[in-house]
């Protein structure tokens, strides 16, 4: 390894230690080395260097001892690199900060975080900034209209109670409901409210027709993960909505546009047998129609009557050119 390399890494690393302290308060040396995976010896020479170069360390001996930096001292030194600061950027979402009522804040802390950096990672960031754009909703539909979604926000933030009524599918259409809002998910730039009652439900802030956010607080419950809640809310969801198989013969490429299938077998002639999770013959028959020759329906014989009678419907539309059309 190159001397300059070691070098960096060996800078990289004092940074870290400087960091770690100014974060943390106190931390043994074994406990900086298994934070930074170095050796005890390594600490103790990199504290070294940190204090000749007159940064003020200080050691304390006993069981409650430990590293410290003196005097509450702080440093303006963020350690970014331009990797880490390009990816930093990233996270910066202006359609959706605007939507939940911190555009303005959004532009005064990215202002603020390009100001703090070198020239040359400045530069990058801007440059980064001309190159991608996030734009979260689908093609074909256009942004729900959620008018109080910046509320909502803060009463999550402020961990506030709200009361709303609501518009569902199921019987009643609408209810009214007090729910302790925990978090705010967007996908595909639809909003969704996950939020605790009796249990913990998801809504879609499009279709809360009401909003009262309530003046006392309440506590998030133990362990609660959102991230962890909404991957597991997608996967029953699809168990939930896929509630049938259907067995299709299908080409090469046909498979490509059929996310969810099972090869079973493929036939002499190169096609493939398939099982397909369908939620409903109705959803299936369009879907598949859409591919044309390249999919023949096995089973069930409910669908495969449905495709047959949407294929002759169309055909009677289109009759052979030369033919007698009634």
């Amino acid at each position: 390894m190159e001397l300059g390399r070691l070098e960096d890494m060996r800078a990289s690393r004092l940074v870290s230690v400087l960091l770690l302290l100014q974060n943390r308060q106190r931390l043994t040396a074994r406990q900086l080395a298994e934070e930074l995976e170095v050796s005890v010896r390594t600490i103790y020479r990199d504290v070294e260097s940190l204090i000749a170069a007159g940064v003020p360390v200080v050691g304390e001996p006993g069981h409650d001892g430990g590293y410290r930096l003196l005097g509450g001292y702080r440093t303006r030194l963020t350690g970014l690199t331009a990797a880490e600061a390009e990816t930093l950027l990233l996270t910066g979402l202006p359609g959706v900060a605007s939507e939940l009522g911190v555009g303005p804040l959004l532009a005064a802390t990215r202002l603020k975080l390009l100001a703090a950096l070198p020239a040359e990672l400045r530069e990058r960031a801007g440059q980064l900034a001309d190159c991608f754009h996030l734009d979260a909703p689908g093609w074909y539909r256009d942004r729900e209209h959620v008018p109080r979604l910046a509320e909502l926000a803060e009463a999550v933030w402020q961990r506030r109670p709200v009361r709303l009524r609501y518009l569902r599918w199921a019987q009643p259409h609408e209810i009214e409901r007090t729910v302790r809002p925990l978090g705010l998910v967007v996908k595909a730039g639809t909003w969704y409210l996950v939020a605790q009652a009796e249990r913990i439900r998801t809504y879609r802030v499009s279709r809360i027709l009401e909003l009262a956010v309530l003046d006392d607080t309440f506590d998030r419950p133990t362990g609660f993960d959102l991230a962890a809640y909404w991957t597991d809310y997608l996967d029953q969801f699809d168990r939930r909505r896929h509630r049938a198989t259907a067995k299709l013969r299908v080409t090469p490429g046909a498979l490509t546009h059929l996310p969810g299938a099972s090869v079973l077998s493929t036939t002499p002639d190169g096609r493939h047998e398939v099982e397909l999770p369908i939620e409903s013959v109705e959803w299936a028959v369009p879907e598949l129609l859409r591919l044309g020759g390249d999919v023949e329906v096995l089973a069930p014989d409910d669908l495969r009557a449905a495709m047959t009678k949407a294929a002759t419907e169309l055909a009677s539309l289109y009759p052979v050119e030369g033919a007698q059309r009634e």
